[in-house]
């Protein structure tokens, strides 16, 4: 019996794996980055909301950045990439364009990690926009005055890579304050 059991589950296993990966068939590339972006943005999240707003101003060294300068600098990020990723265009309030970075990174927590949330929210939306027939299209990106061309492609992958350096940064600072990182946290069983 038990042996129909394991041979029930091996037969089954594949399919559901097949299944799983055929719904992703037509943008697998696309897929691939949807799931690690929204993993890495995950983890900023709950980094975030685990850290007391008394610590918003801490830095390790005078020359790093604080907790509150990495949520606004990873919120403008997201706009930045995001915005490249198709038609879409976010639509970020004047205040916050304006303001210098070194002013937002003194907001309260509560206004950072909305901002920061909704930037995440609306590069959620920007990724259901991607396929992977326009991965190399020719985008634009303007950044402190000059423009430059790159592919989509690039732009995608440099917020993936974006966000697990921005991730790494929260991690070793949270470990420097005696703090476990999201990912560090014990998994319940069954979790991946």
């Amino acid at each position: 019996m038990k042996t129909r059991w394991v041979a029930l589950v091996a037969l089954a296993l594949p399919s559901s794996v097949f299944a799983q990966q055929a719904a992703n068939t037509a943008n697998p590339i696309t897929s691939a980055f949807t799931r690690r972006i929204g993993f890495e943005s995950r983890n900023i999240e709950q980094a975030f909301d685990s850290i007391p707003e008394s610590k918003f101003s801490y830095k390790p060294t005078p020359a790093q950045l604080s907790f509150g300068y990495i949520a606004q600098h990873v919120a403008d990020d997201n706009y930045a990439f995001c915005d490249q990723f198709g038609d879409m265009k976010s639509n970020v309030s004047d205040k916050e364009k304006n303001t210098p970075d070194s002013v937002k990174a003194t907001w309260p927590k509560d206004t950072l990690v909305a901002q920061l949330q909704a930037s995440f929210d609306f590069c959620e939306k920007a990724m259901a926009q991607l396929q992977d027939s326009k991965l190399g299209d020719e985008v634009s990106l303007t950044y402190e005055g000059k423009t430059y061309k790159q592919s989509r492609v690039a732009m995608v992958l440099g917020h993936a890579l974006d966000l697990a350096d921005h991730y790494s940064q929260l991690a070793n600072y949270m470990r420097l304050n005696g703090w476990l990182p999201p990912t560090a946290l014990p998994r319940k069983r069954g979790t991946a």
